[in-house]
């Protein structure tokens, strides 16, 4: 078989192209082939799709396609211009690449491939193409998948915030919870952030909304209120951010308490902040000890820990109101704790309880989101941080829209 042959069919070259001539060259590790279209072909015009017969031909492109072995291939065409009697001259697209494009089809994907699994930067070097050419394929990789994406409302939704930089910036996220994708990524976590996304929908489409979780910060509850119907019966507040009120709270008794005991020289609460906010399942042998020696002293800290313990309860209950009459026993047991942190957050939780009951009826919570953060975070230091947010923002779509980010091969209808 002759190595024109043999690349067409690997390269899966078809009517009216063909690889006129391959070039090797072992010194530089690359192979070059030549693309040619036969005489006579008619094209459609790019613009009306009307057979029109050939005008002339474009100046040489070249274009990088996946490695021969360990040697960088490379196509070069001269890409047919046609004439329509309507719309003029204009040049065919390659089927082989997208528009404007340096790669091939098949390299482009390949790249998005490795640009899945790595950083930009580890990319690169795989690849061996620059910063740029890397990005720029991940930027249009993700204006495709949002160019092919049906807009839809999530039917539940989780909502949350990402912290960007240092100094409370922060980006808005909005999770589809059935499916696990990234829905819209926006500036700050303002009222007018969560209302952008609202505002791509209609009412009518607003109301398809099943449930909403999400945590008790008032512009994102403002913010729903205002756009969603019967918010108020499908916002659920994310248990875990319920419970963190609580373990924020253990540890301010524990940091006031540890002060007044080290006053007198006592320094038993020194060092065991961890061991009051982890679960107790989670400590090792050493800090079991530990911490089960700490519970038997008479400490505020380990009444403070036994009330947050037993709200865990609360998420166990079946039905809404059995876990409205454990609330309530377990509320009147916390706000006469005399721990003023403990009061605080369970006189908060009260006043949040309408929407942190809805669990019971929705059963969501904002775990897709924390699971979300937590690969947004890996890819934050995978890129060593993000200086640019709209580069921020493409980086989240990319690896956690579920978007269909692939090339397609163009099918020409020539005669």
């Amino acid at each position: 078989m002759k190595d024109t042959e043999l690349y067409s069919k690997l390269l899966g070259v078809k009517h009216p192209w063909s690889i006129a001539e391959v070039k090797l060259d072992l010194d530089k590790n690359r192979v070059d082939l030549w693309v040619e279209d036969a005489s006579g072909v008619k094209y459609p015009c790019t613009k009306c799709g009307k057979l029109v017969p050939v005008y002339d031909h474009a100046e040489e492109q070249v274009w990088r396609h996946l490695d021969t072995c360990q040697c960088e291939t490379y196509l070069h065409a001269r890409l047919p211009r046609t004439k329509c009697p309507e719309d003029g001259v204009k040049q065919i697209r390659a089927p082989w690449s997208g528009p404007r494009s340096p790669f091939t089809l098949m390299f482009e994907s390949k790249l998005i491939d490795t640009l899945k699994e790595c950083d930009v930067t580890g990319a690169t070097r795989l690849t061996v193409v620059s910063w740029d050419e890397a990005w720029r394929v991940m930027e249009k990789a993700v204006e495709r998948g949002f160019a092919r994406k049906q807009m839809r409302v999530p039917e539940k939704m989780g909502i949350d915030e990402k912290s960007f930089a240092k100094r409370h910036n922060y980006e808005t996220i909005v999770c589809d919870i059935q499916r696990g994708t990234v829905e819209f990524v926006v500036d700050d976590r303002k009222k007018e952030s969560l209302e952008k996304y609202y505002s791509e929908f209609t009412t009518e489409e607003l109301a398809e909304v099943k449930a909403v979780a999400l945590d008790m910060w008032d512009p994102y509850i403002a913010a729903t209120k205002g756009k969603v119907p019967d918010a108020e019966k499908k916002m659920v507040f994310d248990r875990f951010h319920v419970f963190r009120y609580m373990t924020e709270a253990v540890d301010k008794v524990r940091r006031q308490e540890a002060k007044v005991l080290y006053a007198v020289g006592d320094e038993r609460l020194k060092g065991t902040r961890y061991l009051w906010l982890k679960n107790a399942d989670k400590l090792t042998d050493g800090q079991q000890a530990q911490f089960v020696a700490l519970k038997h002293v008479n400490l505020k800290t380990g009444r403070a820990w036994a009330i947050k313990e037993t709200l865990r309860k609360f998420w166990r209950y079946k039905y809404g109101k059995c876990a409205e009459r454990f609330f309530r026993r377990w509320y009147f047991w916390a706000t006469h704790s005399r721990l003023s942190p403990i009061i605080k957050a369970a006189k908060t939780l009260n006043r949040h309880l309408d929407n942190i009951l809805t669990y019971f009826k929705h059963r969501i919570t904002n775990a897709t989101a924390e699971g979300i953060n937590s690969k947004i975070q890996m890819i934050k230091n995978m890129a060593c941080g993000f200086r640019n947010r709209e580069h921020y923002k493409t980086a989240i779509y990319f690896h956690c829209g579920g978007l269909d980010l692939y090339p397609r091969h163009e099918v020409q209808a020539c005669a």
